[in-house]
């Protein structure tokens, strides 16, 4: 039997099982918009699109500022920062997960505690900024890199730790370097969740192919592309110059319209 595939997720699925990717909810009766330098638009979700993972069931409510809606099912569990929930059935538990990193995560303005539910229930989240919502699946085996404060949530399969790149402290809020979110499975598929200010857009980077990226509009990025701050021929007020991330393949590397710099997302 022919199936379809998901142009954004690659998931195949049988014809007739509706116009939506039941793995990440991107339409499959429209095609990719790519731009003439590669650039794809991810997928905006319909209102009232319901996808799946694991036991449970997530749908995506309104456009501007978007909800995902979860029920969750027996034993799934999603994790997120706790002023990304909007509301929660009663009965459905939350729980706090120490990251690791304490006072480097602080200092960095990330997270060391993360919140954590668990079905079965329904429990909802947005963050309170237009944007899309990215739905990125993950196989097993996969890395993937993302800003700070952009993911909204992740399913339990998925592990968390974080990474710092050196060398972009001058680029983003003069500390230390920037820190971003790693997510990692193992042995198990797992769902990835993140909000992008303004439209989202992904492209494919070809091994040893480099792109310079304004910081402020970096999201994400397979752990493969190599990230690095390169200074610019540029003064920016009396002391400070123009820096730029240098993004080298081989992998993708999604970014968002609005520019939103570090600590201010």
């Amino acid at each position: 039997m022919d199936k379809l595939q998901c142009d954004w997720c690659g998931v195949q699925t049988p014809p007739g099982t509706g116009r939506t990717c039941p793995s990440c909810g991107a339409p499959l009766d429209e095609a990719n918009k790519v731009s003439d330098s590669g650039w794809r638009e991810a997928p905006r979700l319909r209102d009232m699109t319901e996808f799946r993972f694991g036991n449970s069931v997530c749908q995506v409510e309104g456009e501007l500022v978007p909800v995902a809606e979860i029920a969750l099912g027996q034993g799934d569990q999603v994790y997120f920062e706790h002023h990304v929930m909007l509301w929660k059935d009663e009965p459905v538990p939350i729980f706090a997960l120490n990251t690791g990193g304490g006072m480097k995560r602080s200092l960095a303005g990330m997270p060391h505690v993360v919140t954590v539910s668990q079905g079965p229930g329904r429990i909802a989240f947005s963050r309170d900024a237009p944007g899309e919502l990215v739905v990125l699946p993950m196989h097993p085996g996969m890395e993937l890199d993302v800003r700070e404060h952009a993911f909204l949530l992740a399913s339990g399969t998925i592990n968390y730790s974080f990474v710092r790149i050196k060398g972009l402290a001058n680029v983003l809020h003069g500390g230390n370097g920037m820190y971003m979110d790693r997510f990692i499975t193992q042995g198990y598929p797992g769902l990835l969740m993140l909000h992008g200010f303004g439209n989202v857009f992904e492209r494919m980077l070809r091994p040893g192919e480099k792109i310079l990226v304004e910081p402020g509009g970096f999201l994400y990025k397979d752990a493969t592309v190599q990230m690095q701050a390169v200074p610019q021929n540029i003064k920016v007020g009396m002391f400070g110059r123009m820096y730029l991330a240098e993004m080298t393949g081989p992998g993708r590397v999604g970014i968002q319209s609005m520019y939103v710099h570090h600590h201010s997302g």
